[in-house]
């Protein structure tokens, strides 16, 4: 399941490992956008850093985004307002602002293309439209230009919209190269193929690669999607989801980028080259009975409405939800400053991880814009201390469910799902014990608690897992 970006996008060239011997500024960790965007504004103000990737560059989430770079993210103002004050709200558009400002100034600096589009909230159904009609009240209260349409002209079903102009769409792999060749040009250094398995927390942090070196930073920076530390309580905080794209050729171009706002959404842009990207059919990491199945919907839904294109490419991708709708960026805690994280963009990633690498950045460099230090308050509301709650009662349901499975599964003297023997491993996270379940659309041994992913043979796709599955001695009992 290989994305339309990362099809043919040349591999980014490496350097050599730092000497372990020589100081570090900074050490990141997570060659996405989060990644390289940090890395580069530290190494413009002079600081030695390095940034290690466990893949390669853009290979999880970056590589794998729908490339939309907007202020209007489906109904997510809302949800931050239902939980959050209106100062967080208002410094949410300010951090994302400054987020696709500074990414399409980028653009513009090294010649990366984008396309200027209209971003679409929109209600498919009548039970969305009281969703789609708050967040175009919010959009417009936070000073969002925003503009109502109660017909589109597009072909699925549409019952209103929300619309904001002059938004814009990308390949986020032509940044990501960009970015690297900047790094490059300051002093700093790219490393993939080098996955972290751990981390102290001295002063310095010493960080432990798979190949057993040792890199020491005055700072540490995760930008691994979902936070690779357990300090914190990251992976009890976020939420895994996976959702779906297509590739379609044969496409006119359309006129925005389009999001439903119900549970089960569906995202619509156009691509250079005559195609058509149809995204949706998201899931919890892990919580599904056929991953395949929701590919499958997506397909059904792309015939049904765009009956003359014919699929070129189809992937998923992962992305973390916070339980406030705000990301969460800044400080580990009791890291004394010298680690610092960012995850939970919720498939908002373009301006997310720009504004989180502004606030990394700027935090390092003693001088955090004012909407980031408004972010950085992580008080809970009661309402989203009751989302923390549901996201753990979901883990602990989708263990429960894992040990029942393994029970009506397993062979006898082996450990974990069945299928797992056929590969030679051990179906159980490394993480925390998760009972794995096979993904039959990607291939992958996904955990339904806090979504680790592993290939056949056992290797880590995604934390917050660093360590590979255990390999399973002895043959298979007769």
């Amino acid at each position: 399941m290989i994305s339309l970006w990362l099809d043919g996008a040349p591999r980014l060239a490496d350097d050599p490992l730092p000497d372990p011997r020589k100081h570090l500024d900074v050490l990141v960790v997570g060659a996405g956008l989060t990644g390289l965007t940090t890395s580069l504004l530290l190494a413009r103000a002079g600081l030695r850093v390095a940034c290690v990737e466990a893949r390669a560059a853009g290979a999880v989430t970056t590589g794998r985004t729908t490339g939309k770079v907007s202020l209007l993210q489906g109904t997510r103002l809302s949800r931050i307002r239902r939980h959050r004050s209106e100062a967080v709200a208002a410094a949410y558009v300010d951090a994302n602002l400054e987020g696709r400002e500074w990414l399409l100034r980028f653009c513009d600096a090294h010649g990366v293309g984008y396309q200027r589009r209209a971003a679409v909230t929109y209600a498919a159904h009548d039970d969305e439209l009281d969703a789609v009609q708050q967040e175009h009240l919010e959009a417009a209260a936070r000073g969002l230009p925003v503009q109502w349409r109660d017909q589109l002209d597009v072909p699925f079903p549409h019952v209103g919209a929300t619309v904001l102009a002059d938004q814009a769409q990308l390949d986020a792999m032509e940044v990501l190269g960009a970015l690297a060749a900047q790094l490059r040009h300051h002093g700093g250094t790219l490393h993939q193929g080098h996955r972290m398995r751990s981390a102290s927390t001295d002063v310095p942090p010493a960080v432990r690669l798979d190949g057993g070196e040792t890199l020491e930073a005055d700072h540490l920076v995760l930008a691994t999607g979902m936070p690779i530390l357990d300090r914190g309580l990251y992976f009890a905080k976020l939420e895994p989801q996976r959702s779906y794209v297509l590739a379609l050729d044969g496409a006119d171009p359309v006129g925005g980028m389009y999001l439903s706002a119900g549970p089960d959404a569906r995202s619509v842009r156009d691509a250079p080259g005559g195609r058509l990207l149809v995204g949706g059919a998201g899931h919890v990491v892990g919580r599904t009975e056929r991953h395949v199945a929701h590919l499958e919907a997506l397909r059904s839904w792309a015939a049904t409405w765009y009956p003359s294109t014919a699929e070129t490419h189809h992937w998923s991708a992962q992305d973390y939800s916070s339980p406030d709708g705000v990301p969460f960026v800044g400080p580990m805690p009791r890291s004394g400053g010298r680690i610092h994280v960012a995850s939970g963009y919720e498939k908002w990633g373009m301006t997310n991880a720009v504004a989180a690498a502004r606030t990394i950045s700027a935090t390092i460099l003693g001088e955090p814009p004012p909407w980031a230090q408004v972010l950085s308050d992580r008080s809970t509301s009661p309402s989203a201390a009751a989302e923390v709650a549901r996201i753990n009662l979901g883990v602990g349901a989708a263990q429960v469910a894992g040990a029942a499975r393994t029970l009506r599964e397993r062979l006898p003297g082996t450990a974990g799902p069945a299928q797992a023997n056929t590969c030679g491993i051990i179906g159980v996270c490394t993480h925390l014990g998760g009972l794995l379940k096979w993904n039959d659309a990607e291939q992958t041994w996904d955990c339904p608690l806090h979504g680790s992913r592993f290939s056949p043979d056992g290797e880590v796709l995604e934390g917050p897992a660093t360590r590979p599955l255990v390999k399973r001695s002895g043959s298979l009992p007769e």
